[in-house]
């Protein structure tokens, strides 16, 4: 029998926000808190107003930093003029994973609602780097992280999870310039 280990990820958070600071971010907090005591490592975390080339910049930054396998960002993805985040995001994805927002969206069902069709929650994969855009509040960021994401970003999780597909990530690539060739 072939058992897995626990392979410890690093990740990154970024809290878009016009209001938020560090000392009282408590979606980001929710989301590092959670993500070390699973055993990852916090590679970096920050906060961006609500701004899709301020968002693009950063994340474009961790999708370009071989250390960071994943990127949680809380926050824009609303309906408001100011929520961007998913318009921020999506050109940099070289691959939706469209399963990430259908899940998180019927989980959310059960604790608030038809309020559920206001989230835009988004989930990919830029070069090598899962990139998953949770709503702004605490409670979306421990259903994302509770119930998909933690089992998703764990080796041990069966019958198949994110972390086995890391070495297969770049297969079709040779000669394709970085793009992966279909």
């Amino acid at each position: 029998m072939n058992e897995c280990k626990f392979l410890p990820l690093a990740m990154a958070v970024l809290t878009v926000s016009d209001t938020r600071t560090l000392a009282d971010d408590a979606s980001g907090q929710t989301l590092a808190e959670r993500l070390t005591a699973a055993g990852h490592r916090l590679a970096d975390r920050t906060i961006v107003p609500d701004d899709i080339y301020r968002i693009r910049a950063v994340v474009s930054g961790w999708i370009a930093d071989p250390t960071v396998q994943v990127v949680l960002i809380t926050g824009g993805t609303g309906m408001t003029g100011r929520d961007s985040t998913p318009e921020a995001i999506r050109p940099l994805l070289d691959k939706e994973i469209d399963g990430f927002g259908e899940l998180f969206r019927m989980l959310s069902w059960e604790e608030i609602g038809t309020s559920t069709l206001q989230s835009r929650a988004l989930g990919g994969l830029a070069n090598t780097t899962f990139i998953f855009c949770l709503p702004g509040s605490t409670g979306a960021c421990r259903t994302g992280w509770d119930r998909i994401l933690q089992a998703q970003l764990d080796a041990r999780t069966q019958p198949c999870n994110l972390v086995e597909l890391l070495p297969r990530l770049r297969e079709g690539w040779e000669g394709s310039g970085g793009h992966a060739v279909a």
